[in-house]
């Protein structure tokens, strides 16, 4: 596994570097032994706090991230790092047999999308809105139970993919009250169980 560990405005030393990457190994070896790569970065979080950030790649198109804030920086990357194994002990089946499904999917269980990022400095229209980021991203095939699983391993707030049901463009996303809402816009799929965290 190829880990970069990197500070944000505070030098890390050998000592936090070498407790990190002892660490993320052991979990790479428990879960899965295939991690792809590792990012983890710390930053000065107000006047006494360290947020330690976790992003860790163990397939195709499969990260999974968390976050921590805490006095010490040890403790902040070790809650993080907590939340990573317990995201990988919930879904360890559920992402084998998925990644495996990646690996024996033909060439057009992806298609192409154009990854923005929007600012939202102003409360004008969208169309005044300035692009901040782009990226070329795969949108893949799948159930929305998958979806879901990618969905609450990222920490992001949506997840787009094809419905594996009808090859049509849906999304998951994070609700307010802690599930997870599903948009179908073809409607051919009409209730997906979602669950409180």
């Amino acid at each position: 596994m190829q880990l970069t560990v990197q500070g944000k405005q505070m030098d890390l030393g050998d000592a936090l570097r070498t407790h990190v990457s002892d660490k993320l190994e052991d979990l790479n070896t428990k879960f899965f032994n295939r991690a792809i790569d590792a990012t983890v970065t710390f930053s000065p979080e107000g006047h006494a706090f360290t947020k330690t950030h976790i992003s860790i790649r163990i397939g195709k198109d499969i990260m999974v991230i968390s976050d921590a804030t805490e006095n010490d920086p040890y403790v902040s990357f070790d809650q993080a790092a907590d939340k990573v194994a317990k995201q990988l002990r919930r879904y360890k089946r559920k992402l084998r047999d998925h990644h495996q499904r990646l690996d024996d999917a033909p060439a057009n269980h992806f298609s192409e999308g154009l990854d923005s990022t929007l600012s939202a400095n102003d409360q004008e229209e969208v169309e005044e809105h300035l692009v901040i980021a782009e990226i070329v991203t795969n949108i893949q095939t799948m159930t929305a139970s998958e979806a879901a699983m990618r969905l609450e391993l990222s920490d992001k707030p949506a997840f787009m993919f094809k419905s594996a049901v009808h090859g049509g463009l849906n999304m998951v996303y994070r609700r307010n009250d802690g599930n997870i809402g599903w948009v179908d816009p073809d409607g051919k799929v009409t209730s997906v169980k979602t669950k409180k965290k």
